[in-house]
C-alpha cells in the first residue's frame, strides 16, 4: 500500500531531523493519528507531546519559534483550525512566527465520527489570516516536494492532509516549484481546479468526460494562499468553463477563491462544487464524496450536465 501524505511528512521531517537539531515536532496526543510515532522514537529531544490541549500545542510551538527552532504542530485538522484559532491568528500569524500547523485528517477524513471530527471550514479560517499560508497536497510525491520546499523557509502555514491514502497523482519525476499551481493537462471545453483528495477525483472525471467526447483538464491548486492565478487564467483563456471540486463547505473555499479571481480578471461560468451547507451524514471518506456527488463518477457528470445546459 502507498504511504498516506501523514506518513510522508513524518519521512521527511525525520530526514531533515538528522542534520538539523532546531527542527521540533509537536502533537496533541495525537503522533499514533500523525504517523510521527517514529519521529518521537528516534529523536525524543526534538519532540514534544502537549496532550489534549490544542491551544498550548500551538502557543508552546510558536514559543519555540522565538527561540529559533523550527515547529512543526501536528494536530486533527477540525481540532487545530477551531479550538486553537486565536493562537493560530496572534502567537502565528501576527508574530510572523516559523510554525507549520499540521492539520491531519483534513476535512471528512474522520467521516464516521460526524460533523464534530470534519473540517469543511479550514481554508476559509486559515486563509483569512494575514500572512498564513495555505496548502493542500494531493499525493505522497506532491507532498514530500511541498514538505521539503517549508522546512527550508521561515515563515507561518497550514497544511492539510487526509487520513487515507489518495491514488498517485504523480510519480518520483515530478517538477514542483513552489507556490505555483501543477497543471495536469488542459481541456479546451472545461477545466477543473481542485485540490487535496479532490485532485485524484478530478482526474479520474476527466478520463470519464474525455470518453465522452468532452475535452477536460486538471489543474491541481494545491497553493490555496497563496492562489496561483496565473495558471488559473491561462487555463480560462483557453477552456468554456470552470468547475472546481473541493473537500470543504461553500463559503471561502477553493471555489469562492477561484469565483471571486475569474469575476475580477477574466468574467465568465464557474462551476463550483463542494460539500453542502449542513451537517453532513456520516460515512467513510468515499462513501461522503459518492453521495454529494464529489467522486469521480459524480463530478463528471455535474461538469457534463452544466456544459449540456
Amino acid at each position: 500500500m502507498a504511504e498516506t501524505n501523514r506518513q510522508v511528512i513524518c519521512s521527511v521531517l525525520m530526514e531533515k531531523a538528522k542534520t538539523d537539531k532546531d527542527i521540533v515536532v509537536l502533537c496533541s496526543d495525537s503522533r499514533g493519528s500523525a504517523s510521527l510515532t517514529p519521529f518521537a522514537r528516534e529523536y525524543p529531544e526534538q519532540f514534544v507531546e502537549m496532550g489534549i490541549a490544542e491551544q498550548n500545542l500551538v502557543s508552546v510551538a510558536a514559543g519555540m519559534a522565538s527561540a529559533g527552532k523550527k515547529a512543526f504542530a501536528a494536530s486533527p485538522a477540525s481540532f487545530l483550525s477551531t479550538r486553537s484559532y486565536e493562537q493560530c491568528k496572534v502567537d502565528v500569524a501576527y508574530n510572523d512566527s516559523n510554525v507549520k500547523l499540521i492539520g491531519i485528517s483534513g476535512g471528512v477524513s474522520y467521516g464516521a465520527l460526524g460533523m464534530t471530527h470534519h473540517s469543511c471550514q479550514d481554508i476559509a479560517a486559515m486563509a483569512s489570516l494575514p500572512g498564513m499560508r495555505v496548502y493542500l497536497p494531493s499525493d505522497r510525491f506532491l507532498t514530500r516536494k511541498l514538505m521539503e520546499a517549508l522546512t527550508d523557509d521561515g515563515k507561518p502555514a497550514y497544511i492539510r492532509v487526509s487520513r487515507q491514502a489518495t491514488d498517485d497523482v504523480y510519480d518520483e519525476n515530478l517538477s514542483f516549484t513552489m507556490d505555483k499551481a501543477q497543471l495536469i493537462s488542459l481541456g479546451h471545453d472545461v477545466e477543473i481546479v481542485a485540490c487535496g483528495d479532490m485532485v485524484p477525483n478530478a482526474v479520474g472525471a476527466a478520463a470519464i468526460l474525455r470518453e465522452q467526447g468532452i475535452d477536460a483538464g486538471v489543474i491541481d491548486m494545491y497553493c490555496l494562499k497563496p492562489y496561483d492565478k496565473e495558471t488559473l487564467l491561462q487555463a480560462a483563456e483557453q477552456t468554456k468553463l470552470i468547475v472546481t471540486a473541493e473537500e470543504h463547505d461553500p463559503f471561502g473555499g477553493l471555489g469562492a477563491m477561484t469565483a471571486q479571481i475569474l469575476s475580477a480578471e477574466h468574467p465568465m461560468r464557474v462551476l463550483e462544487l463542494a460539500l453542502p451547507d449542513e451537517h453532513l451524514v456520516a460515512g467513510t471518506n468515499k462513501d461522503i464524496f459518492r453521495h454529494y456527488g464529489l467522486d469521480a463518477a459524480g463530478i463528471a457528470k455535474r461538469t457534463a450536465e452544466a456544459l449540456a445546459e
